[in-house]
């Protein structure tokens, strides 16, 4: 993949994406915005040798409130008119002239301009914390349509901690929608447990060394038809059940069509049927732990762990997200090629795994040191 096609933004992403991005020609957006969490964030740059410098250097700040220029932008998107100004007349009569409706007031804008340039079977991922996710979620409602909403990601961001008179606070919330109905999923799997797989799958496949498990190759109930008459001297009505075969593991194999005898045959061919050891034990079909292919991904995610303080990986910048989380999202939604975008790309971990993974990118940001911390990363 040409590095020449990735382009790295200096300036307010708003202005960006009007002037340089093109309509419908991103395929992946992550974002992830100030919070309106009302702090002042700082960050430590390593010198040369791996040390720390003494000098602090602040990164931004993630504090708003309503001013001349959160009213302009208000005023804006107000006058286009629909669903989006609707939404944000709504949100004004509710919370009035508030550091939250600033917040809101530049978002908007911004959300609107980001589903321009995604393409039809796009996605957009908008990393937030739980004091702003339930307005954003109803903005985006607005921007993008509630029917292209898929899911609310729950992100189990550090470690288990008291608060005063409260539970915990340890997740960020990550709202996942399309531009389309027709929106590009790889089906992303999680790795099976070793020990998982030990448990449960203790018979050992000879000469292939493989590990299966024996699961049944009948199911309650008789049956007077095909499924209910012997097979090798085996009678499943003998004991009130009826042969029930697996219609994805004989599609696999090219098996749809023949009697249930024939095809019990072809699984046995195969070397697919496990015959136990006693004379009266029912044959049983070998599942494989290798034919497992993973289990599917939730929408709770537990197994991506914060950067630790002494983690490779850590730069000191103080929203920096695990690049373990940023793999998940650019794999399940985006294949080799395609343009993935971040508009508030911070410290750059969105562009430097999307480059590893061979997607062209976008990155934009407003602050020079973010700019000049992701050049010297790439």
């Amino acid at each position: 993949m040409s590095t020449a096609k990735n382009q790295l933004y200096y300036g307010d992403n708003y202005e960006v994406l009007q002037r340089y991005v093109k309509d419908e020609s991103v395929d992946l957006i992550y974002l992830d915005p100030p919070f309106n969490s009302r702090q002042d964030y700082n960050v430590l740059f390593a010198e040369k040798d791996g040390s720390r410098s003494s000098s602090q250097f602040r990164a931004f700040e993630d504090t708003w409130e309503w001013n001349i220029d959160a009213e302009r932008s208000y005023e804006l998107i107000v006058e286009r008119g629909g669903r989006v100004a609707d939404a944000m007349r709504a949100f004004r009569t509710f919370l009035g002239a508030s550091d939250v409706m600033a917040y809101l007031a530049m978002m908007a804008p911004r959300l609107v301009e980001l589903r321009r340039v995604l393409k039809e079977d796009g996605s957009i991922y908008l990393h937030c914390d739980p004091t702003a996710s339930h307005y954003i979620k109803m903005l985006m409602d607005a921007v993008f349509g509630p029917q292209f909403f898929k899911n609310e990601i729950i992100w189990k961001r550090t470690f288990s901690h008291g608060s005063s008179k409260r539970y915990g606070p340890i997740h960020d919330v990550i709202l996942f929608y399309s531009r389309g109905p027709r929106l590009n999923w790889t089906s992303p799997r999680l790795d099976i447990d070793a020990a998982y797989v030990e448990k449960h799958f203790r018979q050992i496949d000879e000469p292939s060394g493989r590990r299966f498990a024996a699961i049944s190759l009948t199911g309650s109930g008789v049956r007077n038809g095909e499924s209910g008459k012997p097979w090798r001297d085996v009678d499943p009505t003998r004991v009130k059940r009826h042969w029930a075969l697996p219609g994805k593991v004989l599609q696999a194999i090219g098996v749809e069509d023949g009697s249930v005898q024939a095809r019990l045959d072809a699984l046995d061919k195969k070397g697919l049927v496990f015959w136990p050891s006693k004379k009266d034990g029912t044959p049983r079909l070998k599942w494989f732990a290798d034919e497992l292919g993973g289990a599917a991904v939730s929408d709770i995610w537990v197994d991506i762990p914060p950067i630790s303080a002494h983690a490779a990986e850590r730069l000191g910048y103080p929203t920096q997200k695990p690049e373990a989380l940023l793999r998940r999202v650019i794999e399940a939604s985006s294949n080799e090629g395609d343009l993935v975008l971040d508009p508030f790309c911070g410290c750059g971990t969105t562009v430097q795994v999307a480059q590893r993974l061979n997607r062209r990118w976008i990155g934009i940001d407003i602050t020079h040191l973010a700019i000049g911390l992701i050049k010297k990363r790439l």
